[in-house]
């Protein structure tokens, strides 16, 4: 099964994606938008930045857990992972939206 975006309202109003592994895992998600065209505006950019290693961030989380952010070429940050047990995890995590996003379907719950 192929990966999907997932673009929804936040309970504020803010519009968001989430995308998904074949296997239904969230795997990146994004940051609340005013306007739903940012959103899928956001949704193309991981899409064109997914695939490409140096717009990964590797970093450990407020915790200390291993995470990862994916950003722009202007360095935005345009998505967020959740935590990981270990950075091979993490790495697995990055590898997962390489794969995935370029491809993943769209699903807009906003209508």
């Amino acid at each position: 099964m192929a990966g999907k975006f997932e673009l929804y309202q936040d309970k504020a109003g803010e519009f968001r994606f989430r995308l998904k592994a074949g296997n239904g895992e969230i795997i990146l998600v994004s940051e609340g938008y005013k306007q739903k065209a940012s959103a899928e505006n956001g949704i193309e950019s991981v899409r064109t930045n997914g695939p490409l290693d140096e717009r990964y961030e590797r970093k450990d989380s407020s915790s200390g857990k291993p995470m990862f952010n994916l950003k722009a070429a202007n360095g935005q940050v345009i998505g967020t992972s959740e935590t990981y047990s270990s950075p091979s995890a993490r790495d697995n995590g990055i590898e997962s939206v390489k794969k995935n996003a370029p491809e993943a379907s769209l699903v807009d719950q906003t209508s």
